[in-house]
């Protein structure tokens, strides 16, 4: 298959957490199952460097950069959920630079994947859930600050509301934040353009059809770029969730936000966000499959059929074992 979605990825996203339900492991795990499919050239993929402070800057506080630059262990700080370390920081800085590097790819291509980002729960002066650095809005700032852009789309799937990019974006207009989430669930919610707080064991058929329902909403904003937080955690094995969302179902609303860009000429950048099934290999399938999606259709070859993986036994990076 003909592959024509930048993709971009660090190998330090893998950064050293501890013991913990966050699998960093799974960005290498995707690249790697990417390549093995043979959808994915190692040589093709791009490795960004640190996003300069400068482009931080543009959301998040300067004395909350100047804690995680020296590590400091302060109120600030201290909501994250994940120890502070370099190596941590580093990540997490890396990752605010990837999904910039796949926003203007995805200007030039029409879509891009980021295998890493989605930190949604990144305010501009606190962590969150294990969040120290919002790179969806950075990219957007950034893009906006360059002239590249004037109006975005966060369109967000994930487990959990993107409360930081609400909070970030509440009073610009030029910024539509779309959350569809498990409502009775952390975090305390923020007020977006538009969210959509699901029941606990709400399934695909409610999820989808909710999903469609609002994506016209988005559509009417005209962005010139869309942010796709493809989370996998609304997954109906994931430990931290009860969405209960099949593999297919998963797909399905893939589809519906990419093939709902293609359609009107949006450019989309995917980028990965949480998931933490009990078996790895689980995340790792369903961010393939996302990330196939993206690259069939940014080729011209998107269909109904589905990825390699939605109906199919794990891949060759599906094998990892679950974190606990």
């Amino acid at each position: 298959m003909s592959r024509s979605a930048p993709v971009v990825y660090s190998p330090e996203y893998e950064c050293d957490i501890g013991l913990h339900v966050f699998p960093t492991q799974k960005y290498r795990l995707v690249r790697d199952g990417l390549i093995a499919a043979g959808l994915l050239d190692a040589r093709d993929v791009i490795c960004p460097t640190p996003a300069p402070r400068e482009d931080l800057l543009l959301v998040h506080a300067a004395e909350y950069l100047d804690d995680l630059e020296r590590l400091r262990w302060t109120p600030r700080t201290r909501m994250s959920e994940l120890p502070l370390s370099e190596g941590i920081v580093r990540a997490y800085v890396l990752g605010a630079a990837g999904t910039t590097c796949a926003a203007r790819a995805a200007l030039e291509s029409r879509f891009a994947v980021h295998l890493g980002g989605g930190f949604h729960h990144a305010f501009s002066d606190l962590a969150s859930g294990f969040c120290y650095i919002n790179d969806l809005a950075v990219a957007i700032r950034v893009l906006q600050r360059d002239g590249r852009i004037r109006r975005a789309a966060v369109v967000d799937c994930d487990l959990h509301q993107g409360n930081g990019t609400a909070h970030v974006f509440r009073d610009d207009e030029s910024v539509f934040t779309f959350s569809i989430h498990q409502e009775h669930l952390y975090p305390v919610k923020e007020r977006g353009d538009l969210d959509i707080g699901l029941e606990n064991g709400a399934g695909d058929e409610v999820f989808n059809s909710r999903l469609a329902a609002a994506l016209p909403r988005v559509w009417e904003h005209r962005p010139e770029l869309v942010l796709y937080q493809a989370g996998a955690d609304p997954y109906e094995d994931d430990q931290l969730g009860a969405l209960r969302l099949s593999i297919p179902g998963l797909l399905e609303r893939d589809r519906l936000v990419l093939e709902g860009c293609a359609e009107r000429g949006i450019p989309a950048v995917v980028t990965l966000g949480g998931g933490y099934a009990r078996r790895v290999g689980d995340t790792v399938r369903i961010h393939q499959n996302t990330c196939e999606l993206a690259f069939r259709l940014a080729a011209g070859t998107g269909d109904r059929t589905g990825g390699a993986g939605a109906g199919s036994e794990p891949g060759p990076a599906s094998g990892a074992q679950g974190v606990r």
